[in-house]
C-alpha cells in the first residue's frame, strides 16, 4: 500500500478521479509496495488502479499512452524508506567519518531498488528470494558490490554472516539475464593477490551477462581507531593490482571482445604509471567509479586546447587539487599557459586535514582545508575547485561550509568545475556561458 500525496493536474489519475489521501492498493490486481511496481505495473496502456479512500476500495479504469506516467506522486521517491546496509564492512567510509557532521552523512544505503533508478551499488545482503524474483521478473540490470567471491572472506569482510551465502544471487541474476556492473574495495593483504584472481574468474565465469567490473583501493580516514587493522595501497601493491587485472583483461578481450575488468584511476596514480589511451577504456562502463575520469579530462582539455581562441588580456587564476591528482592538473595548466603567454595558473595541492593525509582524493576536500592552505596566499580572478567537493545540486562542503564562506575566507571568487576538459579551459579562460 502507498499512501498518495499529490495528483499531477490533468494527468490520467487526475481525470480519473484519484485524489491525495488515497490509499494506493493495486494496479491490475498487482498490489503495489514501492515506486518499482508503480512504474512496472503501470507502464501497459489500459490498466484498473484500487484505491482505499475513507475505508472504502475505489476501482478506476484508466487508459493512456504505453509507459506514459499516470500522475501519482508519494510523500518519498521511492514511495517507501530506503532501505539501510545491513553490513559492518571493515573498509566502509561512513564508520571512518569524524563525529558531530550532519546526520545524513552516516545513513548507510544498501537499496536495490536505488541500485536500478539510481545507479547504486548494493551489497544484496539484505535481499530476499522474494526480492530476487521481482529483479528478474522485472528485467531490472543493477550494480553489485561484491569484493569477494569467497563465501568466508566475504563474511569476513562485511561482518554479516550471511554475506556469504547471498553470493548466489549473483549466480541466479546472471543466469537469469540479468546484466551486472560489479565492484570489488581491494584492501592490501585480505582480497587483493590471490583472492583477487578468485574473484576476477568467477565473476568472469558468468559473461556476458557481468557487464563490467571495477576494482577501486580502500580508502582510509584517520578516523580508525577500534576498526578493523587495514593498510594503504603502496607503489608496489598498487602495480601487483594493476597486473592482475591487466591478465583477465587480455582472457576476457579474447574471449568476449572487452576488457570488461578495470582498475580505477587512483591505482595508476599510486604506482606512478601513466593513464592509459582512450582506447583502453572502452565506453567508459565504470566513470561513476573513477574508472577512466583522468584520461577523459586530459584528452577533453587537449582537444579543447586545439580550437580555443582567447584575445583576453593579462589573467591569473589558481586551481585547488588533491594530491593524486594534482600532477595531472597542474601539467594541463602548463598546458594553457604555453598556449596563452598572458595566462599564469597556480595549482595547489591540498593536504587532506580535515579525513587524514592518507586520503588524497580531490572530492573529499573540505572547505576548512581550503582555507587554512590558501590563507593569505595571491589566487588571482578565480579559485577553480572540482565540483566533486559539493554536495549534490548544492553549494556545500563536506564540513558544511559553503562556497561562499570559502570565497570570503579567501577574498577570492570560487568557481566549480565539473570533470570535463572543455569547461576547466573555459574556466581557466574565465569563459561564461
Amino acid at each position: 500500500m502507498v499512501e498518495i500525496k499529490n495528483v499531477i493536474g490533468n494527468s490520467p489519475a487526475y481525470r480519473a478521479g484519484i485524489l491525495p489521501a488515497d490509499i494506493l492498493l493495486s494496479i491490475n490486481n498487482q498490489e503495489i509496495h514501492d515506486v518499482l511496481d508503480y512504474m512496472f505495473y503501470a507502464a501497459e496502456t489500459s490498466i484498473v488502479i484500487e484505491v482505499l479512500r475513507n475505508g472504502e476500495k475505489l476501482r478506476f479504469n484508466i487508459r493512456k499512452d504505453e509507459y506514459d506516467d499516470i500522475g501519482l506522486e508519494s510523500e518519498t521517491f521511492l514511495m517507501d524508506s530506503k532501505q539501510s546496509c545491513r553490513n559492518k564492512c571493515v573498509f566502509c567510509f561512513i564508520d571512518q567519518m569524524p563525529p558531530n557532521m550532519r546526520e545524513t552523512l552516516y545513513f548507510k544505503d544498501d537499496d536495490a531498488r536505488l541500485s536500478f533508478l539510481q545507479g547504486n551499488y548494493v551489497t544484496l545482503t539484505n535481499l530476499e528470494q522474494s526480492d530476487i524474483d521481482r529483479i528478474i521478473k522485472m528485467k531490472l540490470n543493477i550494480n553489485v558490490s561484491v569484493h569477494t567471491t569467497n563465501p568466508d572472506l566475504r563474511v569476513r569482510m562485511m561482518n554479516n554472516r550471511f554475506a556469504g551465502e547471498k553470493l548466489r544471487y549473483i549466480y541466479q541474476l546472471a543466469e537469469n539475464g540479468i546484466k551486472l556492473n560489479c565492484q570489488i574495495v581491494c584492501c592490501p593483504e585480505l582480497n587483493d593477490g590471490n583472492e583477487l584472481r578468485r574473484s576476477l574468474k568467477d565473476l568472469g565465469g558468468l559473461m556476458p551477462n557481468i557487464s563490467s567490473m571495477a576494482v577501486v583501493p580502500v580508502g582510509l580516514t584517520k578516523f580508525r581507531e577500534g576498526l578493523f587493522p587495514l593498510k594503504t595501497f603502496t607503489p608496489e601493491k598498487a602495480a601487483e593490482t594493476i597486473d592482475i587485472i591487466s591478465e583477465f583483461q587480455e582472457v576476457f578481450l579474447e574471449k568476449f571482445g572487452t576488457r570488461t575488468v578495470f582498475p580505477s584511476d587512483e591505482f595508476f596514480l599510486i604506482a606512478g604509471r601513466e593513464i592509459p589511451p582512450m582506447e583502453y577504456y572502452e565506453d567508459f562502463p565504470q566513470y561513476e567509479n573513477g574508472v577512466g575520469m583522468v584520461r577523459s579530462l586530459i584528452d577533453e582539455f587537449e582537444k579543447a586546447l586545439e580550437i580555443a581562441e582567447w584575445d583576453g588580456g593579462k589573467r591569473h587564476i589558481s586551481i585547488a587539487s588533491g594530491y593524486s591528482a594534482y600532477e595531472t592538473i597542474k601539467s594541463l595548466a602548463e598546458m594553457a599557459e604555453k598556449y596563452f603567454p598572458l595566462l599564469k595558473c597556480d595549482v595547489y595541492r591540498i593536504r587532506n586535514d580535515f579525513f587524514g593525509e592518507t586520503i588524497t582524493v580531490t572530492g573529499l576536500i573540505t572547505g576548512q582545508d581550503l582555507i587554512a592552505q590558501l590563507k593569505g596566499k595571491n589566487l588571482g580572478d578565480n579559485l577553480l575547485i572540482s565540483d566533486s567537493m559539493l554536495m549534490r545540486d548544492n553549494e556545500i562542503f563536506l564540513d558544511d561550509l559553503t562556497v561562499k564562506d570559502v570565497e570570503n575566507a579567501l577574498n577570492v571568487k570560487v568557481r566549480s568545475v565539473p570533470n570535463d576538459g572543455y569547461e576547466l579551459l573555459d574556466a581557466i579562460m574565465g569563459i561564461t556561458y
